[in-house]
């Protein structure tokens, strides 16, 4: 079908751009495909993304209806007959969809009714009154904290012992909690709705604010129903344009669905994980348990919270209020409606971690996962699997590791002993290895291996995998940190102090557990930062891996972000696997004409200072000042706000000082900038960016006009809307590269050699495959930032590259294609006059 006879059934009349993109991705994913598309921000893409998707999705399921419900001809049997059959076998095909829709058809009609009555989040009953006291350290006696036998038969099972402990319970625990219906790793469906995985759409965003702005979006769309065909038969599809009748459901964390305030009040995500999974331990008397979990008694409520959730769209704020109405775990509760939910809204960690998918339930298979804001997916993926562990940690671990021998020593018996013995000496080995590096090297940054870490004495006679398996298993670090929790509230009971539950065992145990990765998978690096305990670092440095089986397992997958651009990347680094002919790339320009966007490129100040923000150069006085005479300039002719974006604090920093200094008397050049706008500057550790932001608009609001000084790669350079006065001009200073000097960045640079060559490369090619990257990292920091600018149709913005380089085909090719289209051919790297007045003229001609 033509996109242009196709109906996407946006709420709105589309602009050209989005019919495109939308029938771009609906023919992705009707070709299974792999595709990268990049819209920029302020083109509708989460619209175009949902109603392409959603119509895609509408049209597969009529098809799949039609060819289960398809009759062979006969030329013995009447066309009515045949007609007959063919109508008898796709009501039994919809039977059950019937029954789910006509229940949440009355919920939904029930919630407008009583919409009035009951305030958002109040019962619907009375709630399940909650033990406040229910952390493990308040279970009972010292005992609870001895470890259970751990014998050699269990040893010797296969890892399916511990990939059935999909939410920390151990193979022995999971049978005994089949027996008492308790809830463990991915939840069964016993209800009457017990259907086959529904197809559906896998969205997935970086937070749960961009999350939030989508399901926002998604309100917006009236999708009809697949049953609306049937002739006749009134049904649901009759009332679409009255009610959405998608079957949303938003996934979470512990942390953001956790009802249970003596577990969601217990600090990081990962106390509140194990808080939550000690409750369920079988160790744990009844009266204790958290009384929301679903158990076989209460899978009424499971099923309640169930309708109600997939009968309206909801976003996960929504999700914990509706488990506490109801008087049921959210989080638990949920999974029961992943599989008759047709899109699926979840946060990055929840779809890229293998061990989080399979806690959920979730299965790929056959499904499309969309991504968005896809522009930092590669960074994502490496940062989820990579890990570090401060010394502060190792010294903490190793400490209550001692206090609990001292305690049960005497009760470690058979391989408990063995085990835990090795546990200690691997842990003080690691931080003894630590602890030589802070005394013996004056680097910042140092490559270490396994066996640098693993040089303790006996230490290279352990079976780390036996080991790993041995502390998944037996819940070492849960009793080792229940019991020093257990220790520290006994001394301070009655004082009224608090302490940190942070479990630092179990992050420990994920260190652990990375020194069994394949070694040219990732490095372990040795850190010391001013402003942090020296570290342990291993960075994963190929993302391929861990993505392929969610590219293997969907039907199709769309990337889609404002600032994909260089594309190059996803196709070398993440999808170097997948044939080119399933690889579709896809970028559009911007809705703005293209006279609303001014674009030049500057190589020198007005005083013919070369603009060369490179490592040796950037430090020179005369192209700093030269900097912020240029930058007076442009805050006397570009109006309202001017976001000046920096390479780093610590060079923002150093400008803001030498523009400070007074010279010959004269005013110096923050005094100046300061005459033509009010100047604010983003600070590294500032949590206040709410209020610079406030302070900023307001300035702009009074007609003085402001200008920010931020940083790439900032809390200023991704997800803040500069639109309209807010951003009349963005500049850029330099280019944010990478530190060459950085033992990690060595590392990735050499993998990509490396496997360059693997493949079949020379060597010139991985050298310059190593360079492509290494400045496409630089370049989609510069395009995000960029992106600021311009967010809807009628907006207009200057953007100015302050540095020679940015005249090079080299860099400039690296741009989003509707940057380059502003660039005025002949003139992208005018004089400095020739710039002033051009956007003189072209804010004359604007305002």
């Amino acid at each position: 079908m033509e996109d242009s006879t196709r109906d996407f059934h946006h709420p709105f009349r589309p602009y050209d751009i989005q019919s495109h993109l939308m029938t771009a991705i609906y023919d992705c994913i009707s070709d299974s495909k792999v595709g990268i598309f990049e819209s920029p921000t302020g083109t509708g893409k989460s619209l175009s993304l949902i109603c392409s998707t959603l119509s895609w999705l509408r049209d597969e399921q009529k098809i799949a209806l039609d060819r289960q419900a398809s009759v062979e001809e006969s030329n013995e049997e009447p066309a009515w007959i045949l007609e007959q059959v063919k109508k008898q076998k796709t009501e039994q095909l919809l039977h059950r969809r019937l029954e789910l829709e006509s229940r949440l058809a009355k919920i939904r009609e029930k919630e407008s009714r009583l919409r009035l009555q009951y305030e958002k989040g109040e019962p619907l009953r009375k709630r399940t009154k909650v033990n406040h006291g229910n952390s493990a350290s308040e279970l009972g006696d010292e005992d609870q904290f001895v470890l259970d036998d751990y014998e050699s038969a269990t040893e010797a099972k296969t890892s399916t012992a511990v990939r059935a402990d999909r939410d920390g319970l151990s193979a022995a625990s999971v049978d005994l909690m089949r027996k008492l219906g308790e809830p463990f790793g991915p939840a069964k469906d016993n209800s009457d709705l017990e259907t086959a995985d529904e197809l559906k759409i896998f969205f997935c965003s970086r937070t749960h604010s961009q999350l939030t702005q989508f399901i926002n979006e998604l309100r917006r769309v009236r999708i009809p129903e697949i049953l609306g065909f049937q002739d006749g038969k009134e049904c649901l599809a009759g009332n679409v344009q009255q009610e959405n009748n998608i079957r949303h459901l938003p996934l979470g964390s512990r942390r953001n669905l956790c009802i249970n305030p003596s577990v969601a009040n217990a600090g990081s995500t990962t106390a509140i994980n194990e808080r939550c999974l000690d409750l369920q331990q079988s160790s744990t008397p009844q009266e204790k348990k958290c009384s929301f979990l679903p158990t076989k008694q209460n899978e009424v409520l499971v099923n309640e919270f169930r309708d109600h959730t997939l009968a309206r769209i909801r976003d996960i704020e929504d999700l914990g209020a509706l488990g506490k109405k109801i008087g049921i775990c959210p989080y638990y509760a949920s999974r029961a409606s992943i599989k008759p939910s047709e899109i699926v809204t979840l946060p990055y960690q929840l779809l890229l971690q293998k061990s989080a998918r399979e806690a959920l339930g979730i299965s790929l298979k056959g499904h499309v996962v969309v991504i968005d804001e896809a522009h930092n997916l590669m960074d994502a993926i490496t940062n989820i699997h990579s890990i570090t562990i401060t010394q502060s940690q190792l010294h903490r671990c190793r400490t209550q590791l001692r206090t609990y021998l001292q305690k049960f020593r005497n009760k470690l018996k058979g391989k408990n002993r063995v085990y835990v013995t090795q546990t200690v000496r691997l842990i003080d080995s690691i931080s003894d290895c630590l602890d030589r590096l802070v005394s013996q090297s004056s680097s910042v940054e140092v490559l270490v291996t396994i066996g640098d870490m693993m040089s303790g004495k006996g230490v290279d006679q352990i079976n780390l995998y036996k080991l790993v398996r041995y502390l998944a298993e037996s819940k070492l670090a849960r009793k080792v940190e229940g019991y020093n929790e257990y220790v520290a509230r006994q001394a301070l009971s009655g004082q009224g102090n608090t302490m940190d539950t942070t479990p630092v065992l179990t992050h420990i145990q994920g260190f652990l557990q990375a020194l069994m990765n394949p070694a040219a998978e990732g490095r372990f690096f040795f850190e010391r930062d001013e402003s942090s305990y020296p570290s342990f670092k291993y960075l994963l440095l190929d993302p391929t891996f861990h993505f392929k089986e969610v590219v293997e397992d969907a039907r199709a997958v769309v990337l889609a972000g404002g600032t994909m651009s260089p594309m190059d990347d996803y196709a070398r680094h993440l999808f170097a696997y997948v044939a080119t002919e399933r690889l579709k790339t896809w970028s559009c320009g911007h809705i703005v004409p293209k006279d609303n966007l001014f674009v030049r490129s500057l190589s020198r100040t007005q005083d013919g200072v070369d603009l060369d923000f490179s490592f040796t150069k950037r430090n020179s006085v005369p192209l700093i000042n030269g900097l912020g005479c240029c930058l007076v300039r442009l805050a006397a002719t570009v109006p309202d706000g001017l976001v000046v974006f920096f390479p780093s604090y610590a060079y923002l920093d150093q400008v803001s000082g030498q523009w400070q200094q007074t010279t010959s008397g004269s005013e110096n050049i923050w005094t100046r900038l300061g005459k033509r706008k009010t100047v604010f500057k983003e600070s590294k550790g500032a949590s206040s960016i709410e209020d610079t932001l406030q302070q900023y608009s307001k300035a702009i609001d009074e007609g003085k006009g402001a200008i920010l000084l931020s940083v790439i790669g900032g809390k200023m350079s991704e997800g803040i809307n500069f639109s309209d006065r807010l951003g009349r001009g963005v500049a850029v200073v330099g280019l944010p590269f990478p530190s060459l000097h950085s033992a990690q960045w060595k590392a990735k640079l050499d993998y990509i050699e490396q496997s360059t060559m693997d493949r079949g490369g020379s060597s010139a090619e991985g050298k310059a495959a190593g360079r492509d990257f290494y400045e496409n990292a630089c370049m989609r920091a510069v395009n995000q930032s960029i992106g600021r600018a311009i967010r809807h149709q009628r907006d207009f913005a200057s953007i100015l590259l302050l540095d020679r380089r940015y005249s090079t085909s080299r860099i400039a090719n690296k741009l989003p294609g509707w940057i380059k289209q502003g660039f005025d051919e002949g003139k992208k790297a005018a004089s400095f006059p020739e710039i002033i007045q051009g956007l003189q003229a072209f804010f004359d001609a604007k305002v």
